[in-house]
């Protein structure tokens, strides 16, 4: 499953015309982790928000 949710990212990634990336679902199914491998892995900087720890974030979209 963790393959091929990250491969999922991977074409995400490499389509010129994507949006931003908003993850959602249950609790504790390893969104967090996910997504910051696939940062790590993938790209040189990469920023994680999270709206429930700072609301005030939301404001900004």
């Amino acid at each position: 499953m963790k393959r091929i949710l990250y491969n999922n990212l991977l074409k995400w990634k490499s389509d010129n015309n994507r949006k931003p990336l908003l993850l959602q679902g249950a609790r504790q199914v390893g969104k967090t982790y996910l997504v910051n491998e696939f940062g790590k892995n993938e790209y040189s900087v990469y920023i994680y928000l999270n709206f429930e720890q700072e609301p005030k974030l939301k404001s900004l979209f």
